[in-house]
């Protein structure tokens, strides 16, 4: 991966803050929504951009769509997130969306449950148990 590209990925606030997020585990577009209180299609857009410039995976799940940060990384991206998730902890937007994270998921902290009771994204249950990591 180019270092370029992944500069022109962190030059925007609303991707940062998905990527800041999504170090915290996979996250279905709602749970987006939820947390940094943004327009689905806002979120949808910056998505497709960290895509296809292969910052960010996702996973079709039927109507869903589960984003994750790659599996291999390369160096630059890594050395680049650990960066971000460590400059981020003095910037109370980024604290906050950490904060609203482990609401949604208070048992686990590291990754958003989207369950039944609480999903507004209405996955399937298969949908809902990869994103929570349970079976």
């Amino acid at each position: 991966m180019e270092l370029v590209k992944i500069y022109e990925c962190l030059c925007d606030r609303t991707r940062l803050r998905l990527l800041n997020v999504l170090a915290q585990g996979p996250l279905c577009v709602c749970h987006f929504q939820s947390i940094l209180r943004e327009p689905q299609v806002k979120i949808s857009k910056h998505l497709a951009y960290l895509r296809a410039r292969g910052l960010v995976r996702c996973e079709r799940q039927g109507n869903w769509m589960v984003y994750e940060l790659p599996a291999k990384p390369t160096r630059e991206l890594q050395a680049n997130l650990a960066c971000l998730q460590d400059c981020a902890q003095d910037n109370p937007v980024f604290r906050r969306d950490l904060a609203q994270l482990k609401k949604l998921a208070p048992e686990k902290a590291v990754a958003a449950v989207c369950d039944e009771r609480s999903c507004t994204c209405n996955a399937p249950r298969r949908v809902r148990r990869a994103v929570s990591g349970t079976s």
